[in-house]
C-alpha cells in the first residue's frame, strides 16, 4: 500500500499544534494589555474592510482608536456614529462618504454614508453600557482590512494620571 505525504503530515502536526498555540497566547495577552488600560472599563474590537488596502485599513482603524472623542463616546455609552465618521475623515485614507457602513454591536447603523432607514439608537445604545464593544466600518472602496483594539477613556485615567504624585 501507498499512502502519499502521510508521513510529512504527521511530523509537522505538532509544530502546527504549537504554533496555533503560540498564535492564541499571544493574542490573549495582546488583548490583556488593552483590558488592561489606565481607567479602562470598556474593551472596544474595531473591524475595518474595505479600505484601499490593509495599511490603508490600519490607519483607519488606529484614527478611529485613538480618537479621544470616540473612546470618550463608548465610555459613557453614547450611540455617537458621527464620532467615528470624524476619525475616518482624520485619517487621511481614502474614504467615500456616500460608501460609509457603519455597525456597533453587529447593528447596522449607517449605510451608505447615512443613519439606516427607522434607525433606533437604544439597541446600540445598550451594546455600548457592556465591557465589549464591536465596531465595523466597511470604507466600501476596496479590499483592505484590519482589526485594532482599544479601550474607553474614563475620568480613571485622568484621575490616575493626574493624581499620582503628592503635591505637598
Amino acid at each position: 500500500m501507498f499512502a502519499t505525504g502521510t508521513a510529512a503530515n504527521d511530523a509537522s502536526a505538532p509544530l502546527d499544534d504549537f504554533r496555533a498555540a503560540l498564535g492564541n497566547l499571544l493574542l490573549d495577552l495582546a488583548q490583556q494589555v488593552v483590558r488592561d488600560g489606565e481607567g479602562a472599563t470598556k474593551f472596544i474590537a474595531i473591524n475595518v474592510s474595505g479600505a484601499e488596502n490593509d495599511m490603508a485599513a490600519k490607519r483607519i482603524g488606529m484614527s478611529i482608536a485613538n480618537s479621544p472623542l470616540v473612546k470618550t463616546a463608548i465610555a459613557a455609552a453614547d450611540a455617537n456614529w458621527g464620532r467615528i465618521v470624524m476619525a475616518v475623515g482624520k485619517s487621511g485614507e481614502a474614504a467615500d462618504r456616500d460608501k460609509l457602513d457603519i455597525s456597533i454591536g453587529g447593528i447596522k447603523v449607517t449605510a451608505e454614508g447615512s443613519a439606516v432607514p427607522n434607525y433606533d439608537e437604544t439597541p446600540v445604545a445598550k451594546h455600548m453600557q457592556g465591557q465589549n464593544i464591536d465596531i465595523s466600518v466597511d470604507i466600501g472602496i476596496g479590499n483592505g482590512c484590519w482589526t485594532v483594539w482599544t479601550c474607553d477613556l474614563t475620568h480613571g485615567y485622568i484621575s490616575i494620571n493626574a493624581d499620582y504624585r503628592n503635591r505637598t
